[in-house]
């Protein structure tokens, strides 16, 4: 059968198509990769990754971190939220190689099972938690903001959260468990002085 005008397009079409797979398993399979080295939650790790690996693909697949949820991949939902360099930060837009060296706190080393950090036990004291999805992002966004604000308004809290998705509406305990986790850190700091 003798090509068409019409099929020209469609040849090329899937020859890109076919070309950026191949591109995309050569990534995978390591041949475009870089060594770096992530600190998160104070452990250093030697990595090989791609130049365009994400830094929520590294955290949950190669160091097995399953706080940050993989939710919407365009960093507008929240789920993926990280500290790096304590600055929340959206891990599923960032490329795990630009932030080699820098300090990479996740949920599991914001606080730990002996040890909560105030705003995991304000959200556990509020009942904050209904499907749990959203939960890293709001805990992470909430801790993020009473490192730099203490004593946040209403409207500050909300502002905060403002860009982390939660589709169960326990928006009003979320908010009741950032006031009681700067509560509880106004209160340590008081009695620290």
């Amino acid at each position: 059968m003798t090509p068409t005008p019409v099929d020209q397009p469609l040849r090329e079409a899937a020859n890109a198509n076919q070309n950026s797979a191949t591109e995309l398993s050569q990534n995978q399979q390591g041949l475009s990769n870089r060594s770096i080295e992530l600190v998160v939650n104070g452990e250093r790790h030697q990595l090989e990754v791609g130049k365009s690996v994400s830094l929520l693909h590294v955290l949950r697949n190669d160091l097995r971190l399953n706080g940050p949820k993989y939710g919407c991949g365009y960093g507008q939902c929240g789920a993926c939220t990280v500290h790096i360099d304590g600055v929340a930060a959206r891990s599923c837009v960032v490329p795990a190689a630009g932030v080699a060296g820098r300090s990479i706190t996740t949920l599991e080393g914001l606080g730990s099972r002996e040890s909560w950090h105030p705003v995991q036990a304000a959200f556990n004291e509020a009942q904050a938690a209904q499907c749990g999805y959203c939960l890293n992002g709001m805990v992470m966004q909430a801790a993020a903001l009473l490192a730099r604000d203490p004593n946040p308004t209403e409207e500050r809290i909300r502002t905060e959260l403002a860009g982390n998705l939660c589709r169960c509406g326990t928006h009003i305990e979320i908010l009741r468990a950032v006031a009681i986790a700067a509560a509880t850190i106004n209160r340590t700091a008081e009695s620290n002085d």
